[in-house]
C-alpha cells in the first residue's frame, strides 16, 4: 500500500464517519507519515512545518467573514429581501412564468453577488429565502429547483470569476499550489480554463428548472405571510455599506489582497457609524465564528499535503498509476476526476482540497503529457468536485438553512442528491472535456 493512498483513504474514511475533518486530517498525515518509514516527531514536525502555507488564505477567510458580519449590520441584507419580497408581491396575482423567471433569477443573482459584489457567503440565506417561502409555496415550485440554483450561484461563481472568494480559490489557492508543484501557469489563464467545467454545471441547472424539477411540489402552508417586513433602515448605514463594498473590491482588484480590500471597507463602515471602533473586536470574533472552520481545514490541509510530500511516496505513485493506465489519456482523466471527487465529498471543502489534490496530481497529469491547461483544468475540477454533493459542504449546508426552517426539505434528498446529480456529473464530463481539447 502506498502511503499516499493510505493516507487519502483514511482521511476520506474519518470524514465520511463524521469526524471533524481537522482531526481527520492530522491523523491521517501522522499514520501515512508513519507508514512511509518517517519517525513521530519528523512526521510532526513536517506537518507543522507545512501549516504556515494555509494561514494566508485562513486569514482572507477571517477577514471577509468580518466584512459579511458588518455588511449584515449595515442593514443591507434585510433592505434587498424586503424589496425583493415587496415587488414579487405586486406580480403574485400576474403571470405565474413570469414570477417563477424573476424569482429565480433573483436567487441566482444573489447567490452570485453573495461570493463577490456582496461578500456575504452563505450568511444571505437564511435572512432572504425564509421570507420567500410563502410564495414559493403558493406557486407549488419544487424547492430542490431552488436548492440547485444556490448552489450553482454559490460554486459556480467562485470556480470561474477570480473576485471575493473567487480569488481565495482560483488565484490563492489553485494557481499557488499549481506553481508550487512545478505547472508554470498565469493568473489569467485560470478562469479560461475553469470556464469549460462551469458551463457543464450550468447545463446541469438548466436540466434541473426545466427537467427534473419542471413539476408543480406541494408544500404544507405554514401561514408564511407574503409581506415585507415592518424594518426601519438607516440611510446613512446603507450609504456607508454601498461604498464600503465598492472600495473593497476596487482595493482588492488594484492590491490583489483580500485581507487590504477588506480593511479598507470595515474601515468606511465605522466611519460611516454603522459599527464604533470599539465593537472591532466583536466582528472579527463574529467573522471568525462565521468562516474560521473552513480555515483551520484550509491549514490543516496545508500541513497534509506537506507530509504527503515529505514521504517521497507521491513519485511511485505516480509511476505505478502510469504503469497500470498505460497511455490512456483519457481513463487517466476521468479516474483522477473520479478520486477527486471521493477526496472532496471526504472534507466538504474544494477550497481545502487544492493542497491535497495539487501534490499528487500535477505530477501525474505531466507523466501522462497533459499539457500545462489540462492540467490546470484536471486539478481545478477534481478540487471543485463534491462540493455540491457534500453533506458538510456550505454550499449544501446553507440552502438547506434557508429552504428547512419548516421542516419540508431533507438536507440528503433534497439538496445533496438534486446538487450531486446536476453538478458532479456535469463536472466529470466536462473536466475530462476540457483535459482532452486544452
Amino acid at each position: 500500500m502506498n502511503a499516499v493512498v493510505l493516507a487519502v483513504l483514511l482521511m476520506l474514511v474519518l470524514s465520511l464517519c463524521r469526524i471533524n475533518v481537522v482531526f481527520a486530517l492530522i491523523i491521517s498525515a501522522i499514520v501515512g507519515g508513519l507508514y512511509s518509514g518517517m519517525p513521530l516527531l519528523e512526521t510532526i514536525n513536517t506537518f507543522k512545518s507545512g501549516l504556515g502555507g494555509g494561514a494566508p488564505i485562513a486569514l482572507d477567510y477571517a477577514m471577509l467573514g468580518a466584512f459579511a458580519v458588518a455588511i449584515a449590520r449595515s442593514g443591507v441584507t434585510d433592505l434587498l429581501a424586503n424589496k425583493i419580497i415587496g415587488a414579487l408581491g405586486r406580480k403574485a396575482d400576474g403571470s405565474h412564468t413570469m414570477v417563477k423567471a424573476i424569482l429565480f433569477s433573483v436567487i441566482l443573482l444573489a447567490a452570485i453577488s453573495s461570493q463577490n459584489l456582496v461578500p456575504v457567503h452563505i450568511a444571505f440565506i437564511p435572512i432572504l429565502i425564509p421570507a420567500l417561502l410563502g410564495i414559493f409555496n403558493q406557486f407549488n415550485l419544487d424547492r430542490r429547483a431552488i436548492a440547485c440554483t444556490l448552489t450553482f450561484g454559490l460554486t459556480g461563481t467562485y470556480m470561474l470569476l477570480p473576485y471575493g472568494f473567487g480569488q481565495v480559490f482560483l488565484i490563492e489557492l489553485l494557481l499557488k499550489n499549481l506553481n508550487n508543484n512545478g505547472l508554470e501557469i498565469t493568473a489569467s489563464q485560470i478562469p479560461f480554463v475553469m470556464a469549460i467545467p462551469v458551463g457543464g454545471m450550468f447545463l446541469g441547472l438548466l436540466f434541473a428548472l426545466f427537467v427534473s424539477y419542471r413539476k408543480p411540489r406541494s408544500y404544507q402552508s405554514q401561514d408564511f405571510e407574503f409581506t415585507q417586513q415592518q424594518t426601519s433602515f438607516n440611510p446613512r448605514y446603507i450609504i456607508a455599506a454601498l461604498v464600503a463594498m465598492v472600495a473593497a473590491l476596487v482595493i482588492q482588484r488594484y492590491s490583489n489582497s483580500i485581507i487590504a480590500g477588506s480593511i479598507v471597507g470595515l474601515v468606511i463602515f465605522a466611519i460611516g457609524g454603522v459599527f464604533k471602533p470599539s465593537e472591532t473586536q466583536d466582528i472579527f470574533t463574529s467573522g471568525v465564528k462565521m468562516m474560521g472552520t473552513i480555515g483551520f481545514i484550509m491549514i490543516s490541509a496545508a500541513g497534509f499535503a506537506t507530509v504527503m510530500k515529505a514521504t517521497g511516496d507521491i513519485e511511485s505513485l505516480v509511476s505505478g498509476f502510469s504503469s497500470v493506465i498505460g497511455d490512456n489519456k483519457l481513463l487517466a482523466a476521468v479516474v483522477m476526476l473520479t478520486i477527486g471527487l471521493l477526496i472532496t465529498m471526504g472534507i466538504g471543502s474544494s477550497f481545502s482540497t487544492i493542497p491535497i489534490i495539487a501534490a499528487i496530481y500535477v505530477p501525474l497529469c505531466l507523466s501522462f503529457g497533459f499539457s500545462v491547461l489540462a492540467t490546470a483544468a484536471l486539478v481545478g475540477t477534481a478540487a471543485a468536485l463534491g462540493d455540491a454533493g457534500s453533506p458538510a459542504s456550505d454550499s449544501t449546508l446553507g440552502p438547506t438553512s434557508g429552504l428547512n426552517v419548516d421542516g419540508q426539505h431533507d438536507h440528503i434528498w433534497d439538496t445533496v442528491v438534486p446538487t450531486f446529480v446536476h453538478y458532479n456529473i456535469p463536472l466529470i464530463i466536462f473536466g475530462t472535456a476540457a483535459a482532452m481539447i486544452l
